[in-house]
């Protein structure tokens, strides 16, 4: 499966003329929560993309164990390229022999769901960047897979990301390629992000029908 999809932060407005206005009472006290923290969602029995789009800042902690990835997804390969030149900025790509690697680390239940990341100051200069990540499933069939994206700058949210990954059929190996329109910053925001590295961080959530699967997280230098 070969897909390329682009990044939605918006949402949609519109209400049904024949619903009642405002909806029931429990309707109401639900939308009127904004917003939500990483100790109410630790508590939850179920994570949901409308929980996550709610948060405020990176989580501290993973919202669900290793081994809610029922599905086996395995992500073997990662690009990002420069969408106005096509440059390759950063790419790569799972080795075969990864699963010893794995094993000498087997007392970290969270190793692989962390990555650092160093660019050269250039980078928050950039429009817009395509992310082409090329995955696994298992024996699985796997249903509305999606995936949350949420990147902060000391707590504060940046932008949030909303990819679609659709149908995977058991077995398989899929490509997409994700394309992320950077938010306008302005030069004392570029300076102050590059001055304190690895203080820009992310954390990606992964759904299969609306549950969480995987959650990975990431933090950002922009000074090498």
């Amino acid at each position: 499966m070969s897909k390329k999809s682009s990044a939605s932060s918006g949402e949609d407005g519109s209400r049904s003329a024949s619903k009642k206005k405002g909806g029931g009472f429990l309707a109401r006290q639900a939308k009127a929560k904004k917003t939500i923290t990483e100790e109410e969602l630790l508590k939850k029995g179920s994570v949901s993309p409308e929980d996550v789009l709610k948060l405020t800042k990176s989580t501290d902690n993973y919202l669900c164990e290793p081994q809610a990835n029922v599905f086996n997804i395995d992500f073997t390969r990662f690009k990002i390229r420069d969408m106005e030149t096509g440059e390759v900025l950063f790419e790569i790509a799972k080795p075969d022999n990864l699963e010893d690697e794995v094993i000498e680390n087997e007392d970290d239940p969270n190793a692989g769901r962390f990555v650092r990341y160093k660019f050269t100051s250039e980078f928050l200069r950039l429009k817009t960047v395509g992310a082409t990540v090329e995955f696994t499933v298992g024996d699985k069939p796997i249903q509305n897979f999606r995936m949350v994206e949420r990147h902060y700058f000391r707590d504060r949210l940046l932008k949030s990301f909303d990819f679609d990954f659709g149908f995977c059929i058991p077995n398989s190996k899929n490509t997409c390629e994700h394309i992320y329109e950077f938010p306008s910053l302005t030069p004392d925001q570029v300076q102050e992000m590059i001055d304190h590295p690895f203080e820009t961080k992310s954390d990606s959530f992964y759904f299969v029908d609306s549950k969480l699967v995987m959650h990975n997280k990431a933090d950002y230098a922009y000074n090498g």
